[in-house]
Protein backbone atom coordinates (compact mmCIF):
# COMPACT_ATOMS: atom_id res chain seq x y z
CA UNK A 1 0.00 0.00 0.00
CA UNK A 2 2.48 2.44 0.74
CA UNK A 3 4.29 1.99 -2.30
CA UNK A 4 1.22 2.31 -4.17
CA UNK A 5 0.46 5.92 -2.69
CA UNK A 6 4.05 6.71 -3.00
CA UNK A 7 3.71 5.59 -6.80
CA UNK A 8 0.44 8.13 -6.78
CA UNK A 9 2.01 10.78 -5.53
CA UNK A 10 4.96 10.86 -7.73
CA UNK A 11 1.90 10.64 -10.81
CA UNK A 12 0.24 12.78 -9.81
CA UNK A 13 3.39 15.63 -9.07
CA UNK A 14 4.36 14.49 -12.81
CA UNK A 15 0.68 15.67 -14.13
CA UNK A 16 0.90 19.21 -12.36
CA UNK A 17 3.92 20.24 -13.81
CA UNK A 18 3.22 18.82 -17.29
CA UNK A 19 2.83 22.40 -19.35
CA UNK A 20 0.71 22.28 -22.61
CA UNK A 21 2.95 23.60 -25.39
CA UNK A 22 1.88 27.03 -26.43
CA UNK A 23 3.21 29.16 -29.77
CA UNK A 24 6.63 30.65 -29.49
CA UNK A 25 8.15 32.22 -27.74
CA UNK A 26 7.10 30.70 -24.49
CA UNK A 27 8.72 31.84 -21.43
CA UNK A 28 9.60 28.49 -20.06
CA UNK A 29 10.55 27.36 -15.96
CA UNK A 30 14.44 26.74 -15.66
CA UNK A 31 15.42 23.64 -15.48
CA UNK A 32 18.07 21.39 -14.03
CA UNK A 33 20.91 21.37 -16.39
CA UNK A 34 24.06 19.01 -16.03
CA UNK A 35 26.97 21.65 -15.57
CA UNK A 36 28.57 22.29 -18.97
CA UNK A 37 32.18 24.36 -19.43
CA UNK A 38 31.34 27.53 -20.21
CA UNK A 39 31.93 29.04 -23.66
CA UNK A 40 35.32 30.79 -23.79
CA UNK A 41 37.30 32.37 -26.66
CA UNK A 42 40.79 33.28 -27.00
CA UNK A 43 41.94 37.10 -26.68
CA UNK A 44 42.28 38.11 -30.40
CA UNK A 45 39.12 36.09 -31.20
CA UNK A 46 35.82 37.98 -31.59
CA UNK A 47 32.97 36.25 -29.49
CA UNK A 48 30.15 37.05 -32.72
CA UNK A 49 32.19 35.89 -35.15
CA UNK A 50 34.52 33.33 -33.81
CA UNK A 51 36.90 34.68 -35.83
CA UNK A 52 40.48 36.82 -35.27
CA UNK A 53 40.37 40.13 -35.15
CA UNK A 54 43.43 42.76 -36.65
CA UNK A 55 43.16 44.92 -33.52
CA UNK A 56 42.34 42.80 -30.36
CA UNK A 57 42.40 45.76 -28.08
CA UNK A 58 38.81 46.67 -30.06
CA UNK A 59 37.51 43.63 -28.07
CA UNK A 60 37.42 45.78 -24.67
CA UNK A 61 35.16 48.02 -25.93
CA UNK A 62 31.84 47.93 -25.95
CA UNK A 63 29.60 46.85 -29.03
CA UNK A 64 27.71 49.86 -30.69
CA UNK A 65 24.03 49.45 -32.06
CA UNK A 66 23.17 51.81 -34.61
CA UNK A 67 19.62 52.32 -36.16
CA UNK A 68 20.15 52.13 -39.70
CA UNK A 69 17.14 52.78 -42.55
CA UNK A 70 15.99 50.62 -45.45
CA UNK A 71 13.45 52.66 -46.32
CA UNK A 72 12.95 55.69 -47.83
CA UNK A 73 14.45 52.94 -50.10
CA UNK A 74 16.70 55.76 -51.97
CA UNK A 75 19.04 55.71 -48.81
CA UNK A 76 20.04 52.17 -50.32
CA UNK A 77 23.02 51.45 -50.45
CA UNK A 78 23.61 51.79 -46.85
CA UNK A 79 26.67 52.44 -45.30
CA UNK A 80 28.93 49.92 -43.16
CA UNK A 81 26.28 46.79 -42.90
CA UNK A 82 29.43 44.97 -44.40
CA UNK A 83 31.18 45.44 -40.82
CA UNK A 84 28.54 44.88 -38.51
CA UNK A 85 28.94 41.18 -36.76
CA UNK A 86 25.16 41.23 -36.30
CA UNK A 87 22.69 42.80 -38.26
CA UNK A 88 18.97 42.71 -36.84
CA UNK A 89 16.31 43.47 -39.68
CA UNK A 90 12.90 44.05 -37.94
CA UNK A 91 9.18 45.18 -39.40
CA UNK A 92 8.59 49.05 -38.33
CA UNK A 93 4.49 48.52 -40.41
CA UNK A 94 3.67 49.69 -43.18
CA UNK A 95 5.84 47.59 -45.03
CA UNK A 96 9.10 48.20 -43.95
CA UNK A 97 11.76 46.90 -42.35
CA UNK A 98 14.76 48.46 -40.16
CA UNK A 99 17.82 47.19 -39.44
CA UNK A 100 19.95 47.59 -36.37
CA UNK A 101 23.60 46.74 -36.92
CA UNK A 102 26.21 45.61 -34.25
CA UNK A 103 29.37 46.67 -34.38
CA UNK A 104 32.14 45.42 -32.26
CA UNK A 105 35.40 44.68 -32.57
CA UNK A 106 36.31 46.57 -36.10
CA UNK A 107 35.30 49.99 -36.98
CA UNK A 108 33.75 50.28 -40.75
CA UNK A 109 36.53 52.45 -43.19
CA UNK A 110 36.01 53.72 -46.44
CA UNK A 111 37.34 51.99 -49.55
CA UNK A 112 38.22 52.82 -53.09
CA UNK A 113 38.22 48.75 -53.91
CA UNK A 114 41.18 47.68 -56.06
CA UNK A 115 40.16 46.18 -59.91
CA UNK A 116 42.14 44.46 -62.58
CA UNK A 117 41.76 44.47 -66.30
CA UNK A 118 38.76 42.30 -66.64
CA UNK A 119 34.97 43.06 -66.08
CA UNK A 120 33.92 42.64 -62.44
CA UNK A 121 31.87 39.15 -62.30
CA UNK A 122 28.56 39.61 -60.78
CA UNK A 123 26.16 36.87 -59.67
CA UNK A 124 26.27 33.79 -57.55
CA UNK A 125 28.67 30.91 -58.61
CA UNK A 126 26.23 27.67 -59.69
CA UNK A 127 28.43 24.44 -58.27
CA UNK A 128 27.78 21.51 -61.07
CA UNK A 129 30.72 19.69 -60.65
CA UNK A 130 33.82 19.51 -58.46
CA UNK A 131 35.47 23.48 -58.21
CA UNK A 132 38.62 24.98 -58.52
CA UNK A 133 38.00 28.81 -57.16
CA UNK A 134 39.80 31.46 -54.38
CA UNK A 135 40.60 34.87 -53.92
CA UNK A 136 42.31 37.70 -55.93
CA UNK A 137 43.65 39.98 -52.84
CA UNK A 138 45.44 42.97 -52.00
CA UNK A 139 48.18 42.57 -50.05
CA UNK A 140 47.96 45.63 -48.23
CA UNK A 141 51.31 44.96 -45.94
CA UNK A 142 53.11 42.67 -48.43
CA UNK A 143 53.45 39.89 -45.74
CA UNK A 144 52.08 37.14 -48.12
CA UNK A 145 49.64 36.03 -46.27
CA UNK A 146 45.97 37.18 -46.37
CA UNK A 147 44.84 38.69 -42.81
CA UNK A 148 41.38 39.83 -41.44
CA UNK A 149 42.06 43.35 -43.14
CA UNK A 150 42.71 42.76 -46.54
CA UNK A 151 40.24 42.70 -49.27
CA UNK A 152 40.08 41.13 -52.56
CA UNK A 153 40.55 42.19 -56.16
CA UNK A 154 37.33 42.55 -58.62
CA UNK A 155 38.29 42.19 -62.01
CA UNK A 156 41.24 40.31 -62.24
CA UNK A 157 41.36 37.71 -65.46
CA UNK A 158 41.55 33.91 -64.40
CA UNK A 159 42.55 31.27 -67.33
CA UNK A 160 42.07 27.54 -67.36
CA UNK A 161 44.34 25.44 -68.45
CA UNK A 162 45.41 21.88 -68.75
CA UNK A 163 48.69 20.55 -68.07
CA UNK A 164 49.87 20.51 -71.80
CA UNK A 165 48.90 24.21 -71.69
CA UNK A 166 45.48 23.96 -73.65
CA UNK A 167 43.05 26.67 -72.68
CA UNK A 168 39.49 25.51 -71.28
CA UNK A 169 38.05 28.16 -69.09
CA UNK A 170 37.99 31.63 -68.30
CA UNK A 171 36.45 33.58 -65.82
CA UNK A 172 37.05 36.81 -63.52
CA UNK A 173 36.95 37.74 -59.77
CA UNK A 174 34.11 39.47 -58.49
CA UNK A 175 33.74 42.22 -56.22
CA UNK A 176 35.27 40.59 -53.58
CA UNK A 177 37.59 38.93 -55.31
CA UNK A 178 36.35 35.32 -55.88
CA UNK A 179 36.35 33.41 -59.02
CA UNK A 180 36.12 29.34 -59.63
CA UNK A 181 35.39 26.47 -61.93
CA UNK A 182 33.65 23.86 -62.50
CA UNK A 183 35.78 20.83 -63.83
CA UNK A 184 36.61 17.18 -63.50
CA UNK A 185 39.17 15.55 -61.59
CA UNK A 186 42.09 15.81 -62.28
CA UNK A 187 45.16 18.06 -63.01
CA UNK A 188 44.98 21.90 -64.12
CA UNK A 189 46.94 25.02 -64.59
CA UNK A 190 45.05 28.32 -62.88
CA UNK A 191 46.23 31.72 -64.71
CA UNK A 192 46.31 35.18 -63.22
CA UNK A 193 46.58 37.93 -65.40
CA UNK A 194 48.05 40.47 -62.73
CA UNK A 195 47.68 44.57 -64.09
CA UNK A 196 50.66 46.00 -65.02
CA UNK A 197 50.97 47.85 -62.08
CA UNK A 198 50.68 44.99 -59.21
CA UNK A 199 53.06 42.61 -58.56
CA UNK A 200 52.57 39.30 -57.04
CA UNK A 201 52.99 38.52 -53.22
CA UNK A 202 55.92 35.69 -52.15
CA UNK A 203 54.84 32.09 -53.45
CA UNK A 204 53.51 29.97 -51.02
CA UNK A 205 54.68 31.78 -48.02
CA UNK A 206 52.75 30.16 -45.00
CA UNK A 207 48.89 28.65 -44.02
CA UNK A 208 47.76 27.74 -47.29
CA UNK A 209 44.26 28.62 -47.07
CA UNK A 210 45.84 32.46 -46.83
CA UNK A 211 48.56 32.03 -48.57
CA UNK A 212 49.25 33.09 -52.42
CA UNK A 213 49.47 30.61 -54.76
CA UNK A 214 50.69 32.40 -57.87
CA UNK A 215 53.88 32.27 -59.21
CA UNK A 216 55.39 35.71 -58.96
CA UNK A 217 56.81 35.32 -62.82
CA UNK A 218 54.34 33.85 -64.74
CA UNK A 219 50.87 34.11 -62.32
CA UNK A 220 50.13 30.40 -62.94
CA UNK A 221 49.35 27.99 -59.98
CA UNK A 222 48.99 24.01 -60.09
CA UNK A 223 45.51 21.88 -59.01
CA UNK A 224 45.34 18.67 -58.09
CA UNK A 225 41.59 18.06 -58.40
CA UNK A 226 40.17 14.82 -56.09
CA UNK A 227 37.40 17.19 -54.43
CA UNK A 228 37.03 20.84 -54.31
CA UNK A 229 40.01 23.06 -54.23
CA UNK A 230 38.80 26.63 -53.05
CA UNK A 231 41.97 28.18 -51.92
CA UNK A 232 44.12 28.23 -54.75
CA UNK A 233 44.74 32.20 -54.16
CA UNK A 234 46.61 34.77 -55.76
CA UNK A 235 48.15 37.79 -53.29
CA UNK A 236 49.04 41.24 -55.35
CA UNK A 237 50.81 44.07 -53.97
CA UNK A 238 51.95 47.39 -55.79
CA UNK A 239 54.47 47.28 -58.10
CA UNK A 240 57.96 49.34 -58.10
CA UNK A 241 57.25 50.83 -61.34
CA UNK A 242 53.01 51.78 -60.87
CA UNK A 243 52.51 55.31 -61.89
CA UNK A 244 51.71 57.06 -59.00
CA UNK A 245 47.74 57.62 -58.12
CA UNK A 246 46.13 61.13 -57.55
CA UNK A 247 45.08 61.16 -53.76
CA UNK A 248 42.78 58.67 -52.77
CA UNK A 249 40.91 61.35 -50.26
CA UNK A 250 39.55 63.19 -52.98
CA UNK A 251 37.19 60.20 -54.43
CA UNK A 252 37.13 58.22 -51.77
CA UNK A 253 33.34 57.06 -50.35
CA UNK A 254 32.24 59.56 -47.73
CA UNK A 255 33.60 57.53 -44.14
CA UNK A 256 30.21 57.57 -42.59
CA UNK A 257 27.55 55.23 -41.33
CA UNK A 258 23.90 55.09 -42.37
CA UNK A 259 21.55 56.26 -42.86
CA UNK A 260 20.77 56.63 -39.18
CA UNK A 261 16.64 56.45 -38.15
CA UNK A 262 14.59 56.46 -35.62
CA UNK A 263 14.55 53.55 -32.51
CA UNK A 264 11.99 50.94 -31.91
CA UNK A 265 10.75 49.34 -28.83
CA UNK A 266 12.77 45.80 -29.51
CA UNK A 267 16.17 47.60 -29.52
CA UNK A 268 15.35 47.73 -25.75
CA UNK A 269 16.17 44.04 -25.52
CA UNK A 270 19.04 43.63 -27.83
CA UNK A 271 20.50 46.39 -26.29
CA UNK A 272 20.24 44.16 -22.99
CA UNK A 273 22.00 41.45 -24.97
CA UNK A 274 25.22 43.39 -24.95
CA UNK A 275 26.21 44.48 -21.37
CA UNK A 276 27.90 48.27 -21.44
CA UNK A 277 26.60 48.43 -25.09
CA UNK A 278 25.34 51.86 -26.54
CA UNK A 279 22.71 52.40 -28.34
CA UNK A 280 22.52 54.71 -31.64
CA UNK A 281 19.17 56.06 -32.94
CA UNK A 282 17.96 59.37 -34.32
CA UNK A 283 14.97 60.56 -31.74
CA UNK A 284 11.78 58.11 -31.31
CA UNK A 285 7.91 58.40 -30.57
CA UNK A 286 6.94 59.28 -27.40
CA UNK A 287 5.63 55.66 -26.28
CA UNK A 288 8.92 54.48 -27.03
CA UNK A 289 11.68 56.75 -26.21
CA UNK A 290 10.84 56.14 -22.68
CA UNK A 291 12.08 52.57 -22.59
CA UNK A 292 14.80 53.39 -24.95
CA UNK A 293 18.47 53.47 -23.44
CA UNK A 294 19.48 57.11 -24.02
CA UNK A 295 23.49 56.26 -25.03
CA UNK A 296 23.63 58.70 -27.70
CA UNK A 297 21.24 60.42 -30.14
CA UNK A 298 21.56 62.14 -33.56
CA UNK A 299 19.44 64.25 -35.61
CA UNK A 300 16.04 62.83 -37.32
CA UNK A 301 17.22 63.53 -40.90
CA UNK A 302 14.91 62.57 -43.62
CA UNK A 303 16.79 64.27 -46.61
CA UNK A 304 18.92 61.12 -47.71
CA UNK A 305 17.45 58.36 -46.05
CA UNK A 306 18.71 59.69 -42.10
CA UNK A 307 21.43 61.11 -40.37
CA UNK A 308 25.15 59.81 -41.52
CA UNK A 309 26.92 59.66 -38.70
CA UNK A 310 30.87 60.59 -39.45
CA UNK A 311 33.47 57.26 -38.43
CA UNK A 312 35.07 59.80 -36.12
CA UNK A 313 31.97 60.59 -34.40
CA UNK A 314 31.36 56.98 -34.10
CA UNK A 315 34.68 56.20 -32.87
CA UNK A 316 34.82 58.93 -29.84
CA UNK A 317 31.13 57.81 -28.88
CA UNK A 318 32.43 54.65 -28.23
CA UNK A 319 35.70 55.40 -26.73
CA UNK A 320 33.10 57.86 -24.56
CA UNK A 321 31.31 55.18 -23.32
CA UNK A 322 33.90 52.77 -22.73
CA UNK A 323 35.41 55.19 -20.22
CA UNK A 324 31.86 55.49 -18.41
CA UNK A 325 30.67 51.88 -18.38
CA UNK A 326 34.20 50.06 -18.57
CA UNK A 327 35.48 46.96 -20.21
CA UNK A 328 34.04 44.51 -17.85
CA UNK A 329 31.63 42.63 -20.08
CA UNK A 330 31.72 39.46 -22.05
CA UNK A 331 29.89 38.67 -25.37
CA UNK A 332 30.63 34.82 -25.33
CA UNK A 333 27.03 32.66 -25.97
CA UNK A 334 27.43 31.02 -29.12
CA UNK A 335 29.62 28.20 -30.63
CA UNK A 336 31.01 28.59 -33.68
CA UNK A 337 32.21 25.13 -36.07
CA UNK A 338 33.46 25.23 -39.96
CA UNK A 339 32.16 22.02 -40.22
CA UNK A 340 28.41 22.34 -41.16
CA UNK A 341 26.22 20.11 -38.03
CA UNK A 342 24.11 17.00 -39.48
CA UNK A 343 20.56 16.73 -40.38
CA UNK A 344 20.12 19.87 -42.70
CA UNK A 345 18.38 20.21 -45.89
CA UNK A 346 19.30 22.11 -48.75
CA UNK A 347 18.98 25.45 -48.24
CA UNK A 348 20.51 27.57 -51.54
CA UNK A 349 18.12 30.59 -51.97
CA UNK A 350 15.68 32.28 -49.02
CA UNK A 351 13.22 34.57 -50.79
CA UNK A 352 12.05 37.13 -48.29
CA UNK A 353 8.95 39.01 -49.42
CA UNK A 354 7.84 41.37 -46.67
CA UNK A 355 5.76 44.03 -49.15
CA UNK A 356 5.48 44.76 -52.72
CA UNK A 357 8.49 46.96 -52.46
CA UNK A 358 10.34 45.18 -49.77
CA UNK A 359 11.61 42.12 -51.23
CA UNK A 360 15.28 40.96 -51.08
CA UNK A 361 16.85 37.40 -51.35
CA UNK A 362 20.08 35.53 -50.02
CA UNK A 363 21.64 32.88 -52.30
CA UNK A 364 24.48 30.56 -51.22
CA UNK A 365 27.64 30.70 -53.17
CA UNK A 366 30.18 27.84 -52.32
CA UNK A 367 33.49 30.19 -53.14
CA UNK A 368 32.60 32.13 -50.58
CA UNK A 369 30.92 29.24 -48.63
CA UNK A 370 28.15 32.12 -47.63
CA UNK A 371 24.99 33.89 -48.47
CA UNK A 372 24.92 36.84 -50.89
CA UNK A 373 22.82 39.40 -50.18
CA UNK A 374 20.07 40.97 -53.20
CA UNK A 375 17.28 43.21 -52.67
CA UNK A 376 14.96 45.35 -54.97
CA UNK A 377 15.20 48.61 -56.50
CA UNK A 378 13.36 52.34 -55.41
CA UNK A 379 11.43 51.79 -58.92
CA UNK A 380 7.69 51.19 -57.59
CA UNK A 381 7.57 49.34 -61.50
CA UNK A 382 10.19 47.19 -60.65
CA UNK A 383 9.88 46.13 -57.10
CA UNK A 384 10.98 42.69 -57.03
CA UNK A 385 13.88 42.70 -59.65
CA UNK A 386 16.50 41.87 -56.95
CA UNK A 387 20.11 43.27 -57.70
CA UNK A 388 23.32 42.83 -55.48
CA UNK A 389 23.48 44.76 -52.10
CA UNK A 390 26.47 46.26 -51.81
CA UNK A 391 28.45 48.55 -48.84
CA UNK A 392 28.54 52.18 -50.20
CA UNK A 393 31.72 52.64 -48.00
CA UNK A 394 33.34 49.77 -50.27
CA UNK A 395 31.42 48.68 -53.13
CA UNK A 396 31.49 45.68 -52.28
CA UNK A 397 28.17 43.36 -52.33
CA UNK A 398 27.11 42.30 -48.86
CA UNK A 399 28.13 38.66 -47.93
CA UNK A 400 27.11 37.18 -44.54
CA UNK A 401 28.14 33.54 -43.38
CA UNK A 402 24.87 32.76 -41.51
CA UNK A 403 21.22 33.85 -42.14
CA UNK A 404 18.90 33.20 -39.38
CA UNK A 405 14.88 33.25 -39.56
CA UNK A 406 13.98 33.93 -36.01
CA UNK A 407 10.00 34.02 -35.09
CA UNK A 408 9.18 36.07 -32.27
CA UNK A 409 5.97 37.94 -31.10
CA UNK A 410 4.61 41.05 -32.10
CA UNK A 411 2.09 43.07 -30.33
CA UNK A 412 0.57 46.01 -31.56
CA UNK A 413 1.60 49.49 -29.34
CA UNK A 414 0.18 51.68 -32.00
CA UNK A 415 -0.70 51.79 -35.94
CA UNK A 416 3.07 52.82 -36.46
CA UNK A 417 4.51 50.76 -32.95
CA UNK A 418 5.42 47.25 -32.36
CA UNK A 419 6.31 46.02 -29.43
CA UNK A 420 8.65 42.42 -30.52
CA UNK A 421 9.46 40.22 -27.85
CA UNK A 422 13.32 39.25 -27.32
CA UNK A 423 12.48 39.40 -23.63
CA UNK A 424 14.70 37.91 -21.39
CA UNK A 425 13.54 34.66 -20.21
CA UNK A 426 11.96 34.01 -23.76
CA UNK A 427 12.60 30.86 -26.31
CA UNK A 428 11.43 30.51 -29.79
CA UNK A 429 11.77 29.07 -33.10
CA UNK A 430 14.34 29.59 -36.00
CA UNK A 431 15.62 28.29 -39.47
CA UNK A 432 19.28 28.46 -39.79
CA UNK A 433 20.66 28.96 -43.28
CA UNK A 434 25.04 28.10 -43.35
CA UNK A 435 26.75 26.22 -45.35
CA UNK A 436 23.84 25.71 -48.03
CA UNK A 437 21.50 23.84 -45.66
CA UNK A 438 18.64 24.91 -43.60
CA UNK A 439 18.18 23.71 -39.96
CA UNK A 440 15.39 24.08 -37.10
CA UNK A 441 16.97 25.57 -34.11
CA UNK A 442 15.74 27.60 -31.22
CA UNK A 443 16.47 30.56 -30.04
CA UNK A 444 16.60 31.76 -26.55
CA UNK A 445 17.23 34.77 -23.81
CA UNK A 446 17.44 32.48 -21.08
CA UNK A 447 20.01 32.47 -18.68
CA UNK A 448 19.75 29.03 -17.80
CA UNK A 449 20.27 28.24 -21.77
CA UNK A 450 23.93 30.56 -21.50
CA UNK A 451 26.87 28.16 -20.82
CA UNK A 452 27.44 31.30 -18.43
CA UNK A 453 25.57 31.52 -16.36
CA UNK A 454 26.76 33.32 -13.76
CA UNK A 455 25.05 36.70 -16.02
CA UNK A 456 22.31 38.62 -15.92
CA UNK A 457 22.35 39.32 -19.75
CA UNK A 458 23.80 37.74 -22.88
CA UNK A 459 23.77 37.93 -26.42
CA UNK A 460 20.66 35.90 -27.83
CA UNK A 461 21.34 31.99 -28.13
CA UNK A 462 20.99 29.64 -30.46
CA UNK A 463 19.77 25.95 -29.52
CA UNK A 464 19.23 22.35 -31.36
CA UNK A 465 16.28 20.84 -30.12
CA UNK A 466 17.92 18.81 -27.68
CA UNK A 467 18.95 22.20 -25.84
CA UNK A 468 22.83 22.05 -27.10
CA UNK A 469 24.32 24.85 -28.14
CA UNK A 470 23.38 24.68 -31.99
CA UNK A 471 27.31 26.12 -33.62
CA UNK A 472 26.69 29.12 -36.00
CA UNK A 473 29.45 29.07 -39.34
CA UNK A 474 32.35 31.55 -37.94
CA UNK A 475 31.51 34.85 -39.76
CA UNK A 476 28.68 37.54 -39.52
CA UNK A 477 24.84 36.94 -38.71
CA UNK A 478 22.02 38.57 -40.54
CA UNK A 479 19.01 38.07 -38.21
CA UNK A 480 15.38 38.41 -39.98
CA UNK A 481 13.11 38.85 -37.20
CA UNK A 482 9.07 37.61 -38.68
CA UNK A 483 6.02 37.23 -36.95
CA UNK A 484 5.06 33.55 -35.82
CA UNK A 485 2.73 33.43 -38.33
CA UNK A 486 4.85 34.15 -41.35
CA UNK A 487 5.88 31.28 -43.27
CA UNK A 488 8.60 29.90 -44.67
CA UNK A 489 8.26 26.94 -47.80
CA UNK A 490 10.70 25.14 -49.71
CA UNK A 491 9.13 25.84 -53.35
CA UNK A 492 11.49 23.53 -55.15
CA UNK A 493 14.66 21.85 -53.72
CA UNK A 494 16.77 23.76 -51.44
CA UNK A 495 14.51 26.87 -52.86
CA UNK A 496 12.82 28.12 -50.01
CA UNK A 497 10.18 31.47 -50.04
CA UNK A 498 9.50 33.84 -46.62
CA UNK A 499 5.67 35.36 -46.69
CA UNK A 500 5.59 37.75 -44.04
CA UNK A 501 2.25 37.80 -42.00
CA UNK A 502 1.40 41.23 -40.99
CA UNK A 503 0.54 41.91 -37.22
CA UNK A 504 -2.82 42.25 -37.29
CA UNK A 505 -3.47 46.26 -35.86
CA UNK A 506 -0.48 46.99 -37.66
CA UNK A 507 0.01 49.34 -40.79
Amino acid sequence: MRKFVLLLMLLLSACQTTQTPTAAPTILSTPTLTPEPPITFPANINPLTGLPVNDPALLKVPALLISISNFPAYGRPQAGLSFAPFVYEIYITEGATRFLAVFYGQYPAPEIPITGDCAVRSGAFAQAQDMIGGRAWFDANGNSIRDTNESGIGGVCVNLYDLSGNPLQQTTTDSNGYYGFNVQPGKYMVQFIKPSWLDFAKQNAGDASIDSNADPVTGLAEADVESNVLSLDAGLIPSSNATPTPNPALYLPAAQVGPIRSGRLIYAYISQFFENSCLIYAFASEEVLVRLPQCHMVFHQVSGGGYMMDIREMKDVAEANQSQKGSNFDYASNLFSEAPPSGGAPGIQLKAYIAYQNQSAWIYDPLYQSYLRYTDTTEYSEAGVLHPDTDRLTGRQLHFENVIVLFAKHDVISPTNLDIHLDQGLKGDALLFRDGQTFKIKWSTRAADDRNKNRSTHPIIFLAADGEPFPLKPGHTWILVVTPETTVDEISTGIWQLQFSFPPGAK
